[in-house]
């Protein structure tokens, strides 16, 4: 039995070790570490409550939307105020934007470039033209999805004045009006970001691939045509990769894309790998502080009461910056796979079904969201109404709360705000990526990404497997979000 440390991971936002404990030719245990502490939720104490809306866009370069929108549920939650109809639409439009660039990005140039790795996978028969076509900065996928990437997000530039760090979205809606004109130029974004995904990503159409609804289907349409997806789906048959990082098979999405009357795209609630949904309580959301440098750990709390007081790391339990929240006690996978069991698409549960959650299942969610999002945000920009309010406004009283729940890319995202005396007397945090790649808790569960790494195959001489590179970046780590 040995043990060994994997990373700095290079491809990630942030800083991530992964401490691994191999025994014969498997992963018999892993502990994930996050070794950077950020402070965000310090700087928050003693502010205004609408200066939030200043500084959480800036907690990361990637994800910055959803910290905004996030934050602005929490503060028209405390308001007690709805944005417009207008301001739903653009804000939905806004977090789409960011949700799918982010979707094309850990595709492209975090997650495939791996399988381009000749020192791991030289000689298969599938490898020159995988390494061709995404190996990092030189593959040919590279010039072509850069360049879609960068128009695609021109549509935020419209909507939120820039991207990142817009200070567009507010309690009440959005602050950039948009007139026909503008919407004409929206709608020439969407079209040819649409093209790009048709003729480069699916080969086929957006509806056809949204239409998939079992896994027998999925390998029928694989031979039907080209594409990167198709060369995805066959490589991970080749390498088997449904049988690798299975977590706990326990759901969780807080819904996403509302409309005026709080109907949401995708829904929230909980699921487990045999489907069904129920519903989502967010009052049973605790953070354990166990094994976190955190001070103000004796026992779980809702993040309504939550603490961040760090110190320095000593001799004890403690091996992450990073908090355990568990919902009702248990661990829950977030991300574009638990989205979309929770809302029941046939594809996933299927998927899921079969063999729960792992490498290839999260990363097929994430390209079905692609094509099932694409096509409502073309409906949302039609239903948008120049000349109409697109923000309404209200007061932060000096005294309440708020709860602040989105969905970003990655998953689950929620900002909890307390306000006295006009100033934020407490606003605490927890990113997707603190669900995922959370550490044990005080009754030894590991989080979702330990628990997936356990059983991972070690290939003789390999001191950073391969394995742990793609369960890993299955779950696409933001860890400058996680860790407080």
């Amino acid at each position: 039995m040995s043990r060994r440390i994997t990373g700095a991971f290079n491809r990630v936002e942030g800083d991530l070790e992964v401490r691994i404990e191999v025994e014969g030719d498997r992963v018999r245990d892993a502990w994930v570490i996050s070794p950077l502490f950020r402070g965000f939720e310090q700087m928050l104490e003693g502010k205004a409550p609408e200066d939030a809306l200043v500084y959480v866009p800036r907690i990361c370069g990637i994800c910055s939307v959803s910290q905004s929108v996030a934050a602005a549920r929490a503060l028209a939650a405390a308001q007690g105020i709805e944005p417009t109809t207008n301001g739903h639409l653009a804000a939905n439009l806004i977090l789409a934007c960011e949700n799918l660039a982010d979707h094309l990005t850990h595709f492209y140039l975090f997650f495939m470039p791996d399988f381009a790795r000749p020192e791991a996978y030289d000689g298969l028969p599938w490898f020159e033209e995988i390494a061709a076509r995404f190996r990092a900065q030189t593959g040919s996928a590279a010039r072509e999805v850069l360049p879609a990437r960068a128009a695609f997000l021109h549509l935020t530039g419209i909507l939120a004045g820039k991207w990142p760090h817009t200070l567009a979205i507010q309690p009440g809606g959005t602050t950039v009006a948009v007139d026909a004109a503008r919407i004409a130029r929206l709608r020439m974004i969407l079209h040819g970001f649409r093209d790009f995904l048709e003729r480069t990503v699916f080969g086929d159409c957006l509806e056809a691939v949204a239409e998939i609804d079992s896994e027998a289907a999925l390998w029928a349409w694989v031979e039907e045509g080209e594409g990167d997806f198709r060369r995805f789906l066959r490589l991970a048959g080749a390498l088997k990769l449904e049988g690798l990082g299975r977590a706990q098979d326990r759901f969780m999405s807080f819904g996403v894309y509302p409309d005026e009357d709080g109907e949401t795209l995708f829904p929230a609630g909980i699921a487990t790998a045999t489907g069904g949904r129920e519903p989502l309580d967010t009052a049973a959301i605790r953070e354990d502080l166990s094994h976190a440098w955190l001070r103000g750990g004796e026992a779980p709390r809702h993040p309504r009461q939550g603490v961040t007081r760090p110190h320095a790391p000593d001799d004890g339990p403690a091996y992450t910056w990073c908090k355990a929240p568990r919902l009702a006690g248990e661990p829950m996978e977030v991300g574009a796979l638990a989205r979309q069991q929770v809302a029941g698409h046939p594809l996933i549960r299927d998927l899921v079904r079969r063999s729960g959650g792992n490498v290839r299942n999260r990363v097929i969610a994430r390209l079905l969201e692609i094509a099932r999002v694409v096509p409502e945000m073309e409906g949302w920009l039609a239903a948008l109404r120049p000349g109409e309010p697109f923000c309404r406004h209200g007061r932060t009283p000096e005294a309440g709360e708020g709860e602040g729940l989105a969905e970003a890319a990655r998953g689950s995202l929620g900002h909890w705000l307390q306000v006295r005396d006009g100033r934020i007397a407490n606003y605490q945090i927890i990113a997707p990526t603190t669900w995922n790649f959370s550490p044990r808790d005080a009754e030894g569960r590991p989080g979702p990404l330990e628990q997936a790494l356990i059983g991972a195959p070690v290939r003789p001489g390999e001191r950073e497997p391969v394995a742990v590179q793609h369960i890993v970046r299955s779950f696409d780590p933001c860890m400058v979000c996680t860790v407080h």
